[in-house]
């Protein structure tokens, strides 16, 4: 289709298209009359308090110097679609922020957030522009609306540029960016390698332990996540007919009616998809006599995610060779998670899963070498049927603080409070001619959400079955 008449060029600021209807002066000076533009009272940011608490603690930690943290803009999907805005994790994790284009400045123990209100009457921005007018996207909040929600100082995303002062060059002591989330912050202050990622490091690992708050958040992604995985059950006769779209497309619903989002994109791996450790597709069938492997998670309205995985016969029940490989894999998630405890090493619940499995593959006669041989970190032989680790942290990010340093995270310590997964797997190729051939193709992952307990650990996501035994229960319950 063509246009009629040619769109009237609009100003350069405006984000406008070829095709968009020329707009005369008059409709323009028209538009920009009789409206009711009230501020409105909004709903408070339920963990306003916390992230104030958080916003103190970080100034504490970098006394005297400037600490930035954008939240992000929109990112194009296709020549003019965008994805949907999800703020950057550590900006949300500071301010509760959602909306797009802000930037957190902490200095001198204070903080502000300059961010992007709606678009005012005195411009065509309001009725004209794509990405931020009103009429086009929807009324975004004014500065002292955002500012009652979130509990902070909030100005003029357009006051930015001189409160840092221009590229940087009047900044008092140190500033330290979290970089690579907006460009145009990027540009504006000169980067310090070793400033922002020290800063970088310091903000992934103030999110290892979770307050209540959050651990609240998490358990409602994990309930929601139960609820969408039985919405899924519930409609098997769809599944079979459509596939593994169907399966996702349900529990995608579930996500945006209760929550914000799917955490990650969901895995729908029915039969061999299930031995392709991110399958992400979602297009194949769900074949009678298989397996299919869940892996999903919704992130909630404060951007907390789970993330869960089962693995369900099609049929409602397994075959025993079926079983006999679940089973083994649900010992190994037992072993797992009985390590989930303070003050073990964060590597010791893979090390526990992966015994069990090196034993139960050695058991097949699978492994070239005993199983204390292959467990061998100068071998590990037995990785190629587990082929990931066990488990991750988990919270804002589906895979939380990554940037934290080795001896916080990887080489550290479980702490009361951090959540982790613990999801051991076993993954046969359907081209591994080292296994039998009645289960080339099949691929067992079991996971759970695990919290770091005084004395131990709680499953977040026990509300969904794990026994071979309570999985078939479950299915005939709600097919």
């Amino acid at each position: 289709m063509t246009d009629a008449t040619p769109a009237e060029a609009a100003p350069e600021s405006l984000a406008t298209e070829s095709h968009d209807p020329a707009v005369p002066e008059a409709y323009s000076a028209f538009m920009r009359t009789g409206w009711d533009d009230k501020e409105r009272e909004l709903p408070s940011f339920s963990g306003a308090g916390r992230a104030a608490e958080r916003r103190a603690r970080l100034a504490e930690m970098f006394p005297g110097e400037r600490l930035v943290l954008p939240g992000g803009g929109y990112k194009v999907r296709s020549y003019d679609t965008d994805y949907r805005f999800r703020a950057d994790t550590a900006h949300a994790y500071f301010t509760g922020n959602q909306t797009s284009d802000a930037v957190l400045v902490v200095e001198d123990g204070e903080s502000v957030l300059y961010a992007r209100p709606r678009s005012g009457r005195e411009t065509d921005e309001f009725f004209r522009d794509r990405q931020y007018g009103e009429l086009w996207v929807g009324k975004r909040p004014s500065l002292g609306e955002l500012s009652a929600t979130l509990g902070i100082e909030v100005r003029h995303i357009d006051r930015l540029e001189d409160a840092l002062g221009r590229s940087g060059t009047s900044a008092p002591g140190k500033t330290r960016v979290h970089r690579g989330v907006s460009d145009s912050v990027d540009r504006l202050l000169a980067a310090d390698g070793g400033l922002d990622d020290d800063f970088t490091r310091v903000i992934s690992e103030m999110r290892l332990i979770k307050d209540d708050w959050e651990l609240g958040q998490l358990q409602e992604a994990c309930d929601i996540t139960t609820l969408g995985f039985e919405d899924s059950v519930s409609e098997w006769d769809r599944v079979l007919e459509y596939g593994e779209r169907w399966i996702e497309g349900t529990f995608f619903r579930r996500a945006r009616a209760m929550g914000n989002d799917i955490g990650y994109d969901s895995i729908v791996g029915g039969g061999s998809h299930a031995t392709t450790l991110h399958w992400i597709d979602n297009d194949g069938p769900i074949t009678p006599g298989t397996l299919v492997l869940l892996d999903m998670g919704v992130e909630g309205r404060h951007l907390y995610t789970a993330d869960v995985t089962r693995t369900l016969p099609v049929d409602g029940t397994f075959t025993p060779a079926q079983r006999d490989l679940y089973e083994l894999v649900l010992a190994a998630q037992d072993a797992g998670i009985a390590a989930v405890r303070p003050g073990n090493r964060f590597a010791e619940p893979h090390e526990a899963a992966m015994s069990v499995l090196a034993h139960g593959l050695e058991g097949m006669g699978l492994l070239p070498v005993s199983a204390e041989e292959a467990l061998d970190p100068d071998s590990k032989v037995y990785a190629r049927w587990t082929l990931h680790g066990t488990s991750h942290m988990l919270g804002l990010d589906v895979h939380d603080c990554g940037k934290a340093a080795p001896e916080s995270y990887a080489k550290g310590t479980l702490e009361e409070g951090m959540v982790l997964t613990v999801e051991p797997g076993l993954y046969f190729q359907a081209d591994d001619l080292l296994v039998p051939a009645e289960l080339r193709g099949t691929g067992i992952r079991i996971e759970d959400d695990l919290v770091v307990t005084a004395d131990g650990s709680r499953n977040l996501s026990a509300a969904l079955p794990r026994t071979a035994d309570a999985v078939e229960t479950w299915m005939a319950e709600r097919r």
